[in-house]
């Protein structure tokens, strides 16, 4: 099988996978999950996206650096196996998996629920049925048509967003015909910049870390990057600028032309909210289409993340080789329509949970989440005293310190949140980490010698 690994394709360049990481990143979480997060901490979200947006960057940092000092890995599990052991890096490789799997099939309900806006007589699981096969079909193609398709849905969604920009910064500071300039008293009427205290803002980083997760998937794409030593760094200087810019600028101009209280319990995006007050002609099913897009380009990206884990797995002889095989095209097929399952699980709970399957499936990719940036930091921290260093090297500047402050605050973040998380999810959550822990013992003690 050994053969089949070397057979897949380095046809991913830089490009593709800075919109891979914005495509995994800008989606669900943005464009539906921001109204959660706004209802939680009111216009104080700012600060969490903000601190979420730093830690992000001290996280992606690292595991650049460790990207470039071992060229040979091929998924997240190469690069942390030799730093932290067996047992860190296969929970990583499977909360990691367990992680996409989920989003792909909450964000299939997301993507129906906004479909609803134009047709809003079909019920959620026949569109999210159907948005199901479109990201299946195309995940099946080649990796280079993945990855342009990626490319071009993801740079559609950012071109919007920038004109979204424009316009709210218009609208708030800038007064014609019947509009008068908004300003920025909705930052702090309507019970204050932090309306529901901190409790509200610790609350609200399990959506932001949600919503920032997906940039990561950059460490999944180092099998078919070109020179990843040099595009993983450089993807990841310019994607962590682009995604705090497109979450903090939003969602500053969101808080700003509209009361933080009148955002959430209606069944639109905040985006299409303000797209309508632009008072443009059709600017909302503008919006509405977009929003949709940029779901289904971060469906494509945890698609492909997923199945890259289960080859990645097959290959090295832990789960069956079948998902090793690749397809003509190159693309491992049966891990690809095995991690496609998720996506018709999620239509099956939305034919019970309709709506509500995004938000309980939200709270435990959040948890998720949070332990592989965690995981990632602390294998970072541990890397320079076992990676040899090399002669040019990307390497994080003010290191051991940034390291150790994403550590700190994701651990400050983990245990605000186990007290501000409903019971159930932190639960089921704990219960799926406990069961892949059990699989970890079962495997070791029947295979210690096929465990690398």
């Amino acid at each position: 099988m050994e053969n089949d690994n070397q057979n897949l394709q380095r046809t991913m360049t830089s490009r593709h996978i800075m919109m891979m990481a914005l495509g995994g990143a800008i989606g669900a979480g943005l464009f539906k999950g921001s109204s959660a997060a706004i209802d939680m901490a009111g216009p104080s979200v700012l600060i969490a996206y903000l601190i979420g947006g730093i830690i992000l960057l001290f996280v992606m940092q690292g595991l650049a650096e460790m990207a470039v000092r071992n060229s040979d890995a091929r998924t997240f599990r190469d690069l942390v196996q030799s730093i932290l052991g067996k047992y860190p890096a296969y929970f990583l490789d499977w909360i990691y998996w367990k992680m996409w799997v989920l989003n792909i099939a909450a964000e299939s309900v997301v993507a129906a629920i906004f479909l609803q806006y134009w047709l809003p007589d079909y019920p959620i699981w026949i569109l999210a049925l159907s948005v199901s096969i479109l990201v299946t079909v195309v995940n099946l193609l080649s990796v280079k048509v993945f990855a342009e398709t990626e490319y071009w849905l993801a740079l559609i969604k950012i071109a919007v967003i920038v004109v979204f920009i424009i316009a709210g910064l218009a609208l708030l500071l800038v007064t014609f015909g019947n509009h008068t300039a908004v300003g920025f008293s909705n930052l702090t009427d309507h019970g204050g910049f932090l309306p529901n205290g901190p409790t509200g803002l610790i609350a609200a980083m399990l959506v932001v870390i949600y919503s920032y997760g997906g940039t990561e998937i950059i460490g999944i794409t180092l099998a078919e990057t070109k020179n990843p030593e040099k595009a993983v760094p450089k993807a990841v200087r310019s994607t962590l600028v682009r995604i705090i810019t497109f979450y903090l600028l939003p969602f500053f101009i969101i808080i700003s032309l509209i009361p933080w209280n009148e955002v959430n319990g209606v069944s639109e995006s905040p985006f299409v909210m303000v797209f309508k007050m632009i008072g443009i002609p059709g600017a909302d099913h503008i919006m509405n289409a977009v929003v949709i897009l940029a779901i289904v380009s971060s469906m494509n990206s945890g698609l492909y993340g997923s199945s890259r884990v289960l080859y990645t797995q097959a290959v090295d002889g832990r789960i069956p080789k079948i998902f090793a095989h690749l397809s003509k095209n190159k693309v491992p097929v049966y891990a690809i329509l095995m991690c496609t399952l998720a996506l018709y699980m999620g239509v099956i709970i939305s034919l019970f949970a309709g709506s509500k399957t995004f938000e309980f499936l939200m709270g435990s990719l959040g948890y998720t989440v949070l332990f592989i940036w965690l995981i990632i930091a602390i294998a970072h921290l541990k890397s320079r005293k076992i990676q040899p260093e090399k002669t040019s090297t990307y390497a994080v500047k003010w290191f051991p310190y940034t390291t150790w402050a994403a550590i700190i605050t994701l651990s400050a973040i983990l245990i605000g949140i186990i007290f501000t998380t409903s019971i159930i999810v932190t639960g089921i959550t704990l219960s799926i980490y406990i069961f892949i822990t059990l699989t970890y013992i079962y495997k070791g003690r029947f295979h210690e010698d096929e465990v690398k």
